[in-house]
Parts: structure tokens; C-alpha cells; sequence
């Protein structure tokens, strides 16, 4: 398999302005990307995810997300399941307000007493599921995991913030009938095929076409045309790597 970045979590959260809860979900968001998990996780904006953003689909078609929302609507699962598959965990305002008994938040750029309880909640509980989604058990009464990661000698960069869109899984525009789609993974594959010796001979484009279903969904009827382009682009790969060279 091609070698992809470290595993972490997308956040997406609710964008919605106009209820405490969308208020309460973008302050729970980046309480864990800053505060609680902020090496194990990264932000996928809802926004640019429903405009096509194809970094922020790759991020979540790869690795697991969890979507928190501000009502029943579920903006941010739904749209989450509609263009890169089911979110592993789906956390909303509504039910941690009925499963502790809160108030109702109030307040919309300024939450109330209430409101605040309820980012809190919402914070350890999808810190609690990217745990679980890591496989790494946190101590509470230590503040650490259980587990920790193994210190790394030399200089350390500081933890910030990613995107998703930034999180380095590569992408490859491919002409396929006249159609520009874009193929998660295809220069990692490429390479790895290279690094084989496999020649663009007959059989290998089956064999491409099956690595590139992996991690890409191929239409009912098109797998013919997918593999004669992924054949073409492997070819004009290997030239421009011998050329290089």
C-alpha cells in the first residue's frame, strides 16, 4: 500500500450562525484542535467541504472524522456521508443537553453560563471519541496518555492548528473521456509501481485500476476507461522520470 500521512481525526463542525448551537459547536471544535487534542486532530471547514473542497473530501475519505452539530439537522454528518462516507462518530448539542439535564444555551457570538457547560461536555466527549478512534487511552487524574507517543529527539516544531485541506494526502487530476477527475493517492501509487519495475505492459492496468479502487469509487461501466487513462498517465509518468533522471 502507498505510504500516506499520519493518521489523525477531521473535526467538522456546524457553521450555522443563527442558533447557540452552532456557537457551541465551533467553540468545542477549537477548544480540542487547540487545547485537548491538537497533535491528533485537524479542522475540516464545513463551507469549502459542500463547495468541492477536494483536500477536505480526501482528508475524510481516508481517515475518520467526527461531525459535531448544533441541531437535528445534522449539516455537518450529513454533508460529511453525502460526499466522503459516514463520519465514524456524530455528536449533537440537543442530545448532551437532554443526556445532563443543561439548560438550553442562549447567546449567539456571546454564550450564556449554560451554554458554556455544554461546549465543556462537547469538548471532552469528542476528545473522548478521537481516543477511542486512535486506539490510546487518556488518564484524566494525570492530565497524559496512557500511551504516550515516544519523545523525538532534535528540534520539535510547535502544535498548531492544521486543515484538512493541508494534511498531505496527494492528489492527481486524471482526463478520463474527456472528463478532469481527481484521484486520491494515484502520484503514491505511481510510485510505488515504479519502485516495483512494473512496466505498462498488458495486465498492468488491471492492476492499477485496482489499487486506484482502494481509496477512489469508480462508477458502474466506466472501469474500461479509468484503466486505459490510468495506463496513458502511468506511461507519460516514467518518461517524465527518466527524463528527469
Amino acid at each position: 500500500m502507498p505510504e500516506l500521512p499520519k493518521k489523525r481525526v477531521g473535526i467538522v463542525a456546524c457553521s450555522g450562525e443563527e442558533l447557540p448551537g452552532g456557537t457551541v459547536t465551533r467553540l468545542a471544535a477549537l477548544r480540542v484542535l487547540e487545547q485537548l487534542r491538537p497533535a491528533e486532530t485537524v479542522t475540516i471547514c464545513l463551507p469549502l467541504f459542500l463547495a468541492g473542497g477536494e483536500g477536505d473530501r480526501a482528508f475524510a475519505r481516508f481517515y475518520p472524522t467526527v461531525a459535531i452539530d448544533g441541531c437535528e439537522k445534522r449539516c455537518a454528518a450529513r454533508a460529511t456521508e453525502l460526499h466522503s462516507g459516514k463520519p465514524a462518530a456524530s455528536i449533537v448539542v440537543s442530545d448532551i443537553v437532554a443526556a445532563n439535564g443543561f439548560a438550553q444555551p442562549q447567546g449567539l457570538r456571546s454564550l450564556d453560563e449554560a451554554g458554556q457547560r455544554i461546549v465543556e461536555e462537547m469538548a471532552a466527549l469528542v476528545a473522548l471519541k478521537i481516543d477511542e478512534l486512535l486506539g490510546r487511552s487518556w488518564s484524566r487524574s494525570a492530565g497524559e496518555f496512557v500511551d504516550p507517543i515516544p519523545v523525538l529527539t532534535g528540534e520539535q516544531e510547535a502544535v498548531v492548528v492544521t486543515c484538512s485541506c493541508g494534511s498531505g494526502i496527494p492528489m492527481q487530476a486524471l482526463d478520463i473521456d474527456g472528463t478532469t477527475v481527481s484521484l486520491i493517492a494515484l502520484p503514491l501509487i505511481f510510485e510505488q509501481f515504479r519502485e516495483g519495475g512494473r512496466e505498462p505492459r498488458d495486465g498492468l492496468a488491471a492492476d492499477l485500476l485496482d489499487m486506484v479502487r482502494i481509496y477512489n469509487p469508480i462508477p458502474d461501466g466506466e472501469e474500461q476507461s479509468y484503466a486505459d487513462a490510468l495506463i496513458r498517465e502511468y506511461r507519460d509518468y516514467l518518461h517524465q522520470k527518466d527524463s528527469s533522471s
